[in-house]
């Protein structure tokens, strides 16, 4: 057995790139199917996560997939919208804390988020640089916007028209970065946090103007009486907020029907948040309230069920090696044919050779399953890291 050992090691050592190409083949075919099977579990683990943590989501009666991807990844599909008078409604039954979203704008490729400071206690964010909101215009950065953009405090970014023809007269707002937050590896590291009166300044619903009772410029008077004084066209309106035009901003008429997104309510208890369902089970309501983690999770039993496909296609490549495999040995076989007859002639026994062949084999694969081994291992443990740069990246 020894001496077949020897043999063997011996015929690898001299044959390397062939014993390369097996080993390598081998160990391809051996990490592909378990590092996908670890890279898609912690995928899911990690999609999962941020539905999971967020109780209850409200919006207007539509899709639910839409709802949940809009409010816990940002995605740039907006669902139907509604109005601040929903989050007012859940602040009076004492349930849930309300916590609106405005998730429809962009600045430079990244989503513009509007909401209040309870979303940055909910999901426990922290600023690493500068400050946080602090007036009308501020904007706050998640960390991989900072990085990709190259901002600091006290630059500024200027949001995106919704398309380049807008009718309505509404002008990209130059907002001021007040600060950067810390990286959470998630959504929130993708977009850009303004408060929701600042998204609605974004939308055109507030604005400001001159003082006309302090302008010099006649030409902007229409007409002037006792206590009021009109403007025309030409009155200039501000595309940027700063101290010294921040009162000449203002927004007409009621704010509790400005629009929302969705809003995030977060029960004070569970038996809370089923009272709170309860309330949205009327078939004549224009509202809907889902869980997000169930379609999350609902959206991720379809997507990974392509993973079959997956398993399908590695396990017919794996055969396919297997075969090949078995064809180059048998094919070596043939080759060394006069080698096998000098070794039988030297009065070494069939079953010698046998074994001769078997531990080259053996050799082999024990090499390639420690490759194996150590490539599942990194995987492993880098997984987390990995999955972060791949698809939160």
């Amino acid at each position: 057995m020894i001496d077949s050992l020897y043999l063997a090691w011996q015929y690898i050592k001299f044959n390397k790139f062939k014993t390369l190409i097996l080993v390598a083949s081998i160990t391809l075919i051996a990490v592909l199917p378990l590092a996908l099977e670890i890279l898609l579990a912690e995928s899911e683990r990690q999609f999962l996560a941020r539905a999971e943590t967020t109780p209850l989501l409200i919006g207007a009666k539509g899709s639910a997939l839409d709802l949940a991807m809009n409010s816990l990844y940002f995605d740039d599909e907006v669902p139907e919208l509604m109005t601040m008078a929903a989050a007012d409604r859940i602040e009076d039954t004492d349930l849930a804390l309300p916590i609106p979203l405005y998730v429809r704008f962009q600045t430079r490729g990244h989503p513009i988020v509007g909401t209040t400071f309870d979303y940055f206690d909910f999901r426990q964010l922290t600023i690493a640089q500068g400050q946080t909101l602090t007036m009308l215009g501020d904007c706050v950065l998640g960390a991989k916007v900072a990085a990709d953009l190259g901002l600091v405090p006290g630059d500024s970014l200027v949001s995106s028209p919704e398309n380049l023809f807008d009718l309505a007269g509404v002008y990209p707002l130059k907002m001021k970065v007040a600060g950067i937050l810390a990286p959470t590896h998630s959504a929130d590291d993708l977009v850009v946090f303004v408060d929701l009166k600042t998204a609605w300044v974004i939308q055109g619903l507030g604005h400001g103007h001159e003082d006309l009772t302090r302008t010099r410029d006649s030409t902007v008077i229409l007409k002037r009486s006792e206590g009021n004084v009109a403007a025309n066209a030409k009155l200039f309106h501000y595309t940027e907020i700063t101290a010294e035009n921040l009162d000449g901003f203002h927004f007409h008429g009621d704010t509790s029907i400005y629009p929302v997104t969705a809003i995030i309510a977060v029960p004070y208890d569970e038996k809370s948040g089923t009272r709170l369902r309860g309330r949205y089970l009327e078939q004549e309501e224009t509202q809907q309230i889902i869980q997000p983690a169930e379609v999350i999770n609902g959206l991720l039993q379809n997507i990974f069920r392509i993973k079959n496909v997956l398993d399908a296609v590695i396990a017919l490549v794996g055969l396919a090696t297997v075969l090949a495999i078995i064809l180059v040995f048998t094919l070596s076989l043939r080759l060394r044919q006069r080698e096998v007859q000098t070794i039988f002639k030297l009065g070494c026994r069939k079953a010698t050779i046998a074994w001769m062949l078997w531990a080259e084999i053996a050799i082999i694969i024990l090499v390639s399953g420690v490759l194996c081994a150590v490539a599942v291992g990194v995987v492993d443990g880098y997984a987390e890291e990995l999955v972060r740069r791949l698809f939160v990246s």
